[in-house]
């Protein structure tokens, strides 16, 4: 079996879990006034878990390359160091560390600086046009969070807040 079905089954079987949990145990224990709304907290996940299982089964029975088309390479798990891993670690621990610079430094900074360095892991370098749309692209994301849907989300770092 190919690494691209390997990790389709991976990924299947993770969404599976995930699926029950939201299917059968997430909704447990709303209080009633809860349990009348259309939308619940569990909605979300329902429907995620559901489309990556269609798409995972999608990769996994190989309906994704088509009948007469062309075939697209597969992936050699045997020359692994010629694809730019370095690049997709880099990348990975950049989400690592901007989910745990996240509460200490703040939405704005850590989402500019994580949108910045991973535009410049990927390859671009100009910084004038990075900087400029990471604030932009933070500060709207974090206007319609924290004003639209009124959802609280520290915008700077604890020490430029008042503390806690």
């Amino acid at each position: 079996m190919a690494l691209d079905r390997w990790i389709a089954l991976i990924i299947l079987i993770i969404c599976s879990i995930y699926g029950y949990t939201a299917f059968f145990t997430m909704d447990a224990g709303l209080p009633p006034f809860m349990q009348r709304n259309p939308m619940w907290p569990s909605t979300f996940p329902k429907v995620l878990s559901v489309l990556a299982i269609i798409t995972s089964l999608i990769v996994l029975l190989g309906l994704e390359k088509g009948n007469g088309e062309e075939k697209a390479p597969e992936i050699n798990y045997r020359r692994l160091t010629d694809y730019k891993l370095g690049q997709a670690l880099m990348l990975l621990g950049l989400m690592v560390a901007y989910a745990l610079f996240l509460r200490p430094a703040g939405f704005l900074i850590s989402t500019t600086v994580f949108l910045v360095a991973g535009a410049a892991i990927l390859g671009e370098r100009k910084m004038h046009i990075l900087i400029p749309v990471g604030l932009v692209a933070a500060g709207s994301i974090w206007y319609l969070v924290q004003e639209v849907l009124g959802i609280f989300l520290r915008p700077w770092p604890f020490f430029m807040i008042g503390g806690a």
